[in-house]
Order: C-alpha cells, then structure tokens, then sequence
C-alpha cells in the first residue's frame, strides 16, 4: 500500500481449548504526507488536463522535455566537490542570476560545483546558451516525490537556491530530509500570489517554515513570508538582483546585425515595444499608426502568441525569417507602415538598443507588467502602463526618481510618443534620470552571494 500498511493486531487468550484470539483490530496506518500529496497532485492534473492539455496542443509546448520533467538528467552525483543548485524558472530569472552565477564561481572556484535547474523551455535554452558548458543545467522536476527523488539523487545539492519563489514543499521536504540547506534569493511573493497560497497555506506552510533563509527583494514581501510560515529571523530584505543584471551602456553587441538583418532604417525614428501582452499589439498599432516617418517594433512577451501578434501589425518583417542575418524583403512596398516582429528569444536587448522610445507591455493589458529596468538602463526614454503589481516595487523607485513615464491609460500614448521624439533633450534627461535610479539601488547580487556562501559554510561546519 502506497506509503501506508495494514496490520492485523491479534490479542490473544489461553482457555481450555489452547490460545484463541481475543478482540481482533484492524491497524489501518494513514499513507504519509508525501504519498497523500503525490495522490493530489495527480487528481488535480487528471481533472485540469482539458485546460492545460489543449492549451499545450494549441501552444506546441507538448514538445517539452518530458524525461526531465519527470527527473531524468545527465549530471552524474560528485562526491570530492560540495554542490550548489540554483533555481531560475524562466529567462527573465535566468537573466537575472547571470552575475550571480559568474560571482559565485570567482568567489568558490572549482571546489564547488554549480547546477542550474530551469522550468521552462525558453529558460532551459537560454540557461544553456549561458552557463553551459562551465555548469550543468537541468530541468526542475514536477513536485511528484519519485521525480523529486530522482533529480536529488543525480545531483545530490548541498544548498540549493531558489530563486524568487518556487517553494514546492515535496521538494523542499525531501530537501531538508537529505540535509541540504535551501534558501530564497531575490525573493518575490506578489499579493495575488500570497493571496493563492493563503488559502493552501496548511499545505505549504511547513515547505516555508524548512527554508534556512529567505532573501526577499522589499518589506512587503518579506511581511508575506514571514505570513507563510518562515521565521521572521530568517527573512532580510536584500533588494533585487535586476537592478544588478542593468549594464548601463549605449551600446549591444549585435544590435546593428539585427538593424540590418530586418531592414530596420537608421535614419528614422524606432519605437520599440517590449514584453507585449494579448490585445496591445493591435493597441499599440492604432495608437501609433499616424505617427509620421516612426517605424515600430514589437517584441511579445510569449512566443505563442508571436503569430497572433503578426496578425495585428500590416506586413511585419519577421526576425525569424531572417534569422541567419541576410535581408530577405522582396518588396519594401508592402511594409509601408515599417512594422517589425521580433518572433525570437534572446534579442530584446538589441532591440532597446535600436530604439529611440521604449514602451514596456504587459502594463496596458489587464496583466501585472515587465521589468523596465533594461531599456532605461541602455538610455532609452521610458513608457510604461498603469498595471505593474508584479514590479511595484521597481516602479516605484523609477517614478521617485523621476525616471519613467507612467501613462493612466492608452489615450495619451500617442501624445507621449511624439512628444519624447520631438524634444531630444528632455528624452535624455529623462533616460539619465532613470540611470541614476538603477545605480543607486544596484548590490543585491553580491548580498546573494555572501548568503549563500554563509549556507555553505553553515553546512560544512555541521
């Protein structure tokens, strides 16, 4: 039986015909905690399946890693060296634990290993195309306790990292069952999503209440930790590592090899939006299509949404289809509103690079924003939306700074866009503004570093 056991308890008396069995009981010990959760999670997959199922069909994410989802990876265990796991779900944490990563192994050398673990497909490639072949990159597994189990044994952490969030509590169970320290890094627990573990809380309260630190990016956050279970001595506010992973520079390698791949003219002016979210493609076109000699390009934040996006613009030139570099436009003519797709992974920073006004989605839609860190940081004049919960924080060290410009909704966009491209002198004012921001708030990846280290230590001391 599935983690439990049935026994059959037998009192027993002598009498005068022998021993006979004297008030018979049935022992049905209850299945563990892991068991009864491996049940639930299977139920919950079973009846969602047309939800997701039919959304993967749609999106072509059946075409994942499924050996790794469930626990299959190469990294063979590495009984000389002490192993450091690190977390990022997706590129966006992927990105933001690059510096991490690279202080780590200046600081630790090669006496200790790193592991990249990743969710996500566009952040497996991007982790690989990053860290490897330094360091391996694995998938994080579905929290069964056999995929689990499976991971943990071929990469055998001694401190594993998660970053932001990704409190699953059979892995950190089985975690903390091994000995191996685990802790949040640039923690992030947004009010919708500590209003969704609020009401599971007896579920996950005890994954929380097994984490050895949790370094977590504000105050508010760290109150929501504190609410899901971590001791309160546990928690710092350490700041966030995006402000770290900001290279202020005016120029990207490879944003002139993008220009001149998708035809982008230099001599006119750029618009480039960023991290678009359903339905302000179509918004951004009608908003802007006036705008006299401004081409546009829009990079969505999804890549399944790339050809929903296509539909929306007039004749886009896909990087996609000039991905090898060469300038295939037979017939400029049929882009006249100069509309540009960025359909490809790991280019928006080129893009940003190109452009002379920023606008960062996800914030006109009903969506929680992007980080706006990044085009501020390469100089570029800065619009965002009115929904940023998820970077609240960010946003509002911009807007003390005078760094950004939030727009209540879409009306003004137009306005706003002539008027940054118009009056040269106050876009860069603006950008500087945003630049002094980002200095200001940038160290929490070497506050990372130092905690993690201290784990290690922590560990090696016992």
């Amino acid at each position: 039986m599935c983690g439990g056991a049935v026994r059959l308890q037998t009192r027993t008396r002598r009498g005068a015909h022998g021993v006979t069995p004297h008030n018979v009981r049935l022992d049905l010990r209850m299945p563990t905690m892991p068991v009864l959760r491996d049940i639930a999670y299977g139920v919950g997959m079973a009846v969602s399946s047309p939800l997701w199922g039919i959304r993967m069909l749609r999106t072509g994410k059946w075409r994942t890693d499924w050996a790794g989802r469930f626990g299959r990876c190469d990294v063979q265990p590495d009984a000389a060296r002490k192993t450091v796991m690190i977390h990022a779900v997706s590129v966006g944490e992927v990105n933001a634990i690059r510096q991490l990563v690279t202080q780590l192994h200046e600081r630790l050398g090669d006496t200790v290993r790193l592991v990249i673990s990743t969710t996500t497909d566009t952040g497996t490639a991007r982790a690989k195309s990053l860290f490897e072949p330094a360091h391996a990159v694995v998938r994080y597994p579905l929290d069964f306790t056999c995929c689990v189990r499976r991971v943990l044994d071929a990469v055998r952490p001694d401190v594993v990292a998660l970053t932001e969030l990704e409190v699953w509590p059979t892995f950190v169970e089985e975690c903390d069952r091994r000995g191996a320290a685990v802790v949040v890094i640039n923690g992030r627990l947004s009010e919708r999503s500590y209003g969704r573990y609020r009401l599971i809380r007896g579920l996950v309260s005890g994954a929380f209440g097994r984490l050895r630190a949790a370094a977590v990016q504000d105050a508010a956050y760290a109150e929501r930790f504190v609410g899901m279970g971590v001791p309160a001595e546990r928690v710092t506010v350490t700041g966030t590592m995006k402000w770290d992973t900001a290279v202020i520079a005016d120029a990207v390698d490879g944003a002139d090899t993008l220009a001149e791949a998708m035809g982008i003219d230099r001599g006119r002016p750029l618009v480039v939006c960023g991290s678009t979210g359903p339905g302000e493609e179509a918004m951004i076109v009608e908003r802007l299509r006036d705008l006299p000699d401004v081409q546009l390009l829009i990079a969505p934040r999804k890549p399944e949404r790339f050809d929903e996006a296509a539909a929306a613009m007039t004749n886009p030139v896909r990087r996609s289809a000039h991905a090898d570099g060469t300038t295939r436009d037979p017939d400029p003519g049929t882009n006249t509103q100069r509309h540009f797709l960025l359909d490809t992974i790991g280019d928006l920073r080129k893009a940003y690079a190109l452009c002379d006004v920023a606008i960062v989605g996800r914030s006109f839609c009903p969506l929680y924003g992007s980080d706006m860190i990044e085009p501020i940081a390469l100089g570029k004049p800065t619009i965002i939306g009115p929904n940023v919960a998820d970077f609240r924080d960010t946003m509002d060290k911009f807007l003390a700074g005078d760094g950004i410009i939030q727009l209540p909704d879409p009306h003004t966009l137009r306005d706003t866009v002539a008027g940054l491209l118009a009056d040269r002198d106050k876009s860069r004012a603006l950008a500087e503004r945003g630049r002094t921001v980002i200095r200001a708030q940038q160290g929490a990846t070497a506050r990372h570093v130092e905690l993690i280290i201290r784990t290690l230590d922590e560990k090696n001391d016992q």
